[in-house]
């Protein structure tokens, strides 16, 4: 898969503007910025419109690598990182990666979810964890991952990383907020390097603790800690393939597309803002939000503000704090560090924030959301189910619905991302559809096998203590 222009050279440079700029390799294994923000490429590569016009022609792998390629410079070869994607996909249950399938009048279903664990999380995290290996095995070295899911991260890591010789991984979710498959896929791993944790508390609960972990110099030096959370910047990279594959199949760039995502964490959604700031045509990304809907309120009215976050059919949405968002907020100032350091350090003060008009009218041009309530997610499921004989899960709902309801143009194309198999949410999908999807053969058995989870309170100091407690001797 050659590259038909120079490699950039790209570095990458901390949100909050006061940590080391970082090689692609050093951001990959840093995860979090040691200043406490996120890791962006110091420049957004942009593709020429024969470039994306190309890429019709192109698989999923192919499309992967043109995508990705600029962003990981001279830290990995070109031979090496096409082995690494061809690889990452060949587990997938479709030869397309992530198929589209029509709904309607240019309504577009696309399925992230033919991956190990059926999540979208899969598409990037299994790009993840071989890169990882890669690098770390050239270096000789052994990380420390340490993770927090509300859902279906925790599981894509876990297989990503599940028996690698330079990987020890420890995942945080929520303790009796995630469905019985999603806690399963994680829990009856019997790998040495995977450890499973439960946290008494929410998400939000969980991704706090990690980053306060990453935030702890000592313990995170001791440990060598890394991260596969979307905070991660290759995360982000690998999502925003699928953007430029489906844009270049319902003729772009020569046509502009929209994309509705459900999202809590924003990382799927930011991905999207990342393609477009790479010259992909996008019209329009519509964000779907159920009940936890701090998204939706700060699109209506430019302040970000934490409430309580209230349980419901689709869990891996049941976010407060969106930790992707600060990407954008860089963005939309300037890339200036000290004024995004001053608005984090304001919302983990107060839980609130505000941007001014300007920002909101930036934002307005490309962004718009929608929050859906339980109810209105089961009557979605029941409606594409009988108008398209298509079962969704609540997630991959409350996405065609946040799209229907806000499409500004009817004759642009409109894709939706089905984040989740509806079998990992039988239940909910049963009782909306009346019809209970069954498990792929290959997770069979799944709820016969033993489970390996160790339940904590949301107390760090006992969590790292776990964590140093048992970790391998080859972790340092």
């Amino acid at each position: 898969m050659p590259l038909e222009r120079s490699v950039i050279h790209l570095k990458y440079v901390s949100t909050r503007g006061q940590a080391p700029i970082l090689e692609f390799d050093e951001a990959l294994l840093s995860g979090l910025a040691r200043d406490g923000g996120l890791y962006v490429p110091e420049n957004w590569p942009t593709f020429r419109i024969d470039d994306i016009r190309a890429l019709n022609a192109l698989s999923y792998t192919e499309t992967a690598f043109r995508v990705m390629r600029p962003f990981t410079g001279e830290s990995i070869s070109d031979d090496d990182l096409g082995r690494l994607i061809e690889d990452a996909y060949a587990s997938f249950d479709d030869p397309d990666v992530a198929p589209m399938k029509q709904l309607g009048d240019n309504e577009w279903l696309m399925e992230l979810f033919h991956g190990p664990t059926l999540a979208f999380k899969d598409v990037a995290m299994q790009f993840l964890g071989r890169i990882f290996d890669h690098v770390l095995s050239k270096r000789g070295k052994r990380v420390t991952i340490v993770g927090a899911t509300s859902g279906d991260t925790g599981s894509a890591a876990i297989e990503a990383c599940r028996g690698r010789d330079t990987i020890e991984i420890f995942i945080l979710h929520p303790e009796g907020r995630v469905s019985d498959v999603q806690r399963l896929q994680m829990t009856t791993v019997d790998d040495a390097n995977v450890h499973n944790i439960a946290l008494k508390g929410t998400f939000d609960d969980c991704q706090n603790m990690v980053k306060a972990m990453f935030n702890d110099a000592s313990f995170r030096d001791r440990c060598n800690l890394s991260a596969v959370n979307s905070i991660n910047w290759a995360r982000v990279m690998a999502q925003s393939v699928y953007y430029f594959y489906a844009a270049a199949r319902l003729g772009g760039p020569d046509k502009p597309v929209s994309f509705a995502v459900p999202t809590g964490n924003f990382g799927n959604v930011f991905a999207g803002y990342g393609a477009a700031r790479m010259g992909l045509n996008i019209e329009q990304l519509i964000i779907g939000s159920n009940s936890n809907d701090i998204l939706t309120r700060f699109f209506e009215t430019g302040a970000m503000k934490m409430t309580g976050v209230s349980p419901t059919i689709s869990p891996s949405m049941d976010i407060q704090i969106s930790s992707n968002f600060e990407r954008l907020l860089f963005e939309l100032y300037g890339r200036q560090g000290n004024i995004i350091k001053t608005m984090m350090d304001d919302f983990n003060d107060t839980g609130s924030f505000s941007v001014g008009p300007e920002q909101m009218e930036q934002l307005h041009k490309l962004f718009s959301a929608q929050r859906f309530s339980d109810d209105e997610t089961r009557q979605m499921i029941a409606q594409v189910f009988t108008g398209h004989g298509k079962l969704l899960d609540p997630h991959s709902a409350i996405g065609v619905a946040a799209g229907r309801a806000r499409r500004n143009n009817p004759k642009t194309p409109l894709v939706a991302l089905a984040t989740a198999h509806p079998a990992k949410f039988p239940e909910a999908v049963e009782q909306a559809s009346g019809q209970r999807p069954q498990l792929p053969e290959k997770l069979s058995g799944l709820f016969d096998r033993p489970e390996h989870f160790t339940v904590f309170e949301n107390d760090m100091a006992q969590v790292q203590s776990f964590i140093e407690a048992h970790r391998t001797d080859g972790a340092n």
